[in-house]
């Protein structure tokens, strides 16, 4: 399988996993959403951490995302307008989503210092009996990126409260290294 192939076929499935834990379970991360992360020589670090898929362009998702936090000032109806907004259309087609997945951190995580200090790691990523092994480069968002913004709101979403002072993490992976997926 090519590391292009790989990729599709990875984004596809993430996309799945992200339709259903919309539409069947409230947007409860799933244990596909959640990767054991290892550090580069394989000691495990963390149990699961939320990854999130960002769209290559994410400025519409990311518009949507800070409106319904700003203009409503309950957290169940903003809940409630997330909810609908990502189980309609938003994981139909994995093509327009970047590869370069994000977490986001609090400031004091010890983790986040881990990944900041390591630039490298591998996400285990397993559910429905299918898995992947995923080393990825990783980095320390700026602010002002795309991709910071998304996963900030798209997190306020669900924590109407959360403050601005965090750190998000990009997680891009290398798809000439990675495992190929087993099934079972």
């Amino acid at each position: 399988m090519t590391p292009k192939t790989l990729r599709q076929q990875f984004l596809i499935w993430q996309c799945r996993l992200r339709q259903i834990a919309m539409r069947e379970d409230g947007g409860r991360p799933s244990q596909g959403m959640r990767p054991r992360l290892l550090a580069p020589d394989g000691r495990p670090l963390s149990d699961g951490v939320i990854v999130l898929l960002i769209k290559s362009d994410p400025a519409e998702s990311t518009d949507f995302f800070e409106f319904q936090v700003k203009k409503n000032h309950d957290p169940n109806e903003v809940y409630q307008k997330a909810l609908t907004y990502l189980q309609s259309t938003h994981y139909h087609r994995a093509n327009r989503f970047s590869d370069e997945m994000t977490a986001l951190f609090l400031p004091e995580s010890g983790l986040a210092s881990l990944l900041a200090e390591m630039a490298a790691c591998r996400l285990e990523f397993r559910q429905f009996g299918q898995s992947y092994s995923l080393p990825c480069n990783v980095r320390e968002l700026a602010e002002g990126e795309p991709a910071y913004r998304n996963t900030l709101w798209h997190n306020r979403l669900f924590n109407t409260s959360l403050s601005d002072d965090v750190r998000i993490f990009g997680f891009r992976p290398d798809w000439a290294a990675a495992l190929l997926p087993e099934t079972g």
